[in-house]
């Protein structure tokens, strides 16, 4: 079991059993409490019960993208799996959705990245109203999301912002 919680717009936190995390999508950064400090960019890192790989958005583009986009510093999304579940911290996003497992648990601002991903949920990171518009669902407030584990991911999608 793991909760996700959200102190604002661009950070999401996954407290599980041995272990709490937050993800910061604006700094491209995991903060986990180490002794090391935060962890920047791509890599694959497990901390407690958790496995958490961050990809490197703009390697894994196609050429041409490469040549004509101009690179974010640092830009990274993280995939963790807890128990099974993977939730994919992506912000706005777009690129590399391949990277990202589909039925996974999606925190985004993009319509595109979960029209293209599938998730069973979204973690709703910015203009919620504006999403459900355009996804034609509605949205249920939370202040911390819960997560049993896979079986208890419901079986179609659900939109769920975190206050």
């Amino acid at each position: 079991m793991f909760e996700i919680t959200s102190k604002n717009q661009d950070e999401i936190t996954i407290t599980a059993k041995q272990t709490s995390v937050t993800f910061n999508v604006a700094q491209n950064e995991i903060d986990a409490g180490l002794e090391v400090g935060k962890v920047h960019g791509p890599g694959e890192f497990e901390i407690g019960d958790m496995t958490i790989r961050g990809v490197d958005v703009a390697a894994v583009g196609k050429d041409e993208e490469k040549k004509t986009t101009e690179k974010k510093k640092g830009e990274t999304i993280y995939v963790a799996e807890i128990g099974g579940v993977h939730v994919a911290i992506i912000g706005d996003d777009e690129k590399a959705l391949d990277e990202v497992p589909q039925g996974c648990i999606l925190c985004t601002t993009s319509v595109r990245a979960v029209r293209e991903v599938e998730p069973k949920i979204v973690v709703a990171m910015g203009n919620v109203d504006g999403m459900v518009t355009e996804l034609k669902l509605s949205a249920r407030t939370e202040k911390k999301l819960k997560i049993k584990n896979a079986s208890s991911l419901p079986m179609s999608l659900e939109v769920v912002a975190l206050t």
